[in-house]
């Protein structure tokens, strides 16, 4: 229908080859795939304000907060630091008061006996000069310093070995974090990623030991972890830091363990085979 020419008769006048000329162009089918729009990304926007009551000196801080469920993770480090896409919200764990200078992690920052906020008082207020908690995101430096107050002020209260050791893996991940997002173009920045390196082992270090010292002397669930979830990560701390042997031994415990998920087991074989080549390549010079 429509092929008739309905032009024919005009070529009385002058007007050949009118076949191809039609009154209505055809419409052109619409694609059934929606062109996918890109939005910019803010880390800002994945931000809120959250409000902690200081157990120290009563001050309402208005602090940055993540909005976990509008981010995805990308990927998980051997040594369970999960690594997401876009932004990084483990920058924004450490709680700190402007006021008094008190800090902790979010999940111990409300937790303090008298004799520990007494410590505070005396050994971190009277140093403390402020801190600016009106930031629209935190860089890594800022998250760094913000971790390094939340580990001073857990070894001045005496805080649990538990509660110290994650801490410093917490700051370690930070370090870790600023050195994979930045740039090894030069010996300058060469230089920094190798210092920030030495500092996360040094941390790491002190890590393995406070969880060492908690695995047998806390109950768990311990900072939120079971007793797989914090073998594996000291497994792959040892690992990390060179003691091979002992990162076989923590990855034995956990291939034995009935409680022990298979997939988590799967994964301790894979870091097994990793601890081996590694302690080769060691031994290699």
């Amino acid at each position: 229908m429509g092929d008739m020419n309905l032009f024919s008769g005009l070529e009385a006048l002058g007007f050949d080859s009118l076949d191809e000329v039609k009154i209505f162009e055809e419409k052109k089918e619409q694609g059934t795939e929606k062109e996918e729009k890109v939005e910019e990304f803010h880390e800002k926007d994945m931000l809120y304000l959250k409000t902690y009551q200081c157990p120290i000196c009563d001050h309402e801080n208005r602090v940055l907060a993540v909005r976990l469920g509008k981010l995805r993770t990308s990927g998980i480090d051997t040594d369970l630091r999960p690594i997401y896409e876009k932004m990084d919200p483990l920058k924004y764990d450490a709680v700190v008061c402007e006021k008094c200078g008190y800090a902790a992690l979010s999940k111990f920052f409300s937790s303090i006996m008298s004799r520990q906020a007494k410590l505070v008082k005396e050994k971190i207020t009277p140093s403390f000069r402020g801190i600016n908690n009106d930031l629209e995101v935190y860089s890594y430096d800022e998250a760094i310093l913000r971790h390094k107050l939340a580990l001073l002020c857990t070894v001045v209260k005496g805080g649990k070995d538990s509660e110290k050791a994650y801490t410093c893996l917490k700051l370690a991940w930070m370090l870790r974090g600023k050195r994979d997002n930045i740039s090894t173009d030069g010996s300058k920045a060469r230089q920094i990623a190798i210092e920030l390196q030495k500092e996360e082992h040094a941390l790491l270090v002190n890590a393995y030991s406070g969880f060492d010292a908690a695995f047998s002397n806390e109950p768990f669930p311990m900072c939120g972890m079971d007793q797989v979830t914090l073998m594996c990560i000291m497994a792959d701390i040892c690992r990390r830091c060179g003691q091979y042997q002992t990162a076989k031994r923590w990855i034995s415990n956990i291939l034995v363990d009935k409680a022990a998920p298979e997939r988590i087991k799967n994964k301790m074989r894979d870091l097994k085979e990793l601890v081996s080549k590694e302690e080769k390549l060691a031994k290699q010079g």
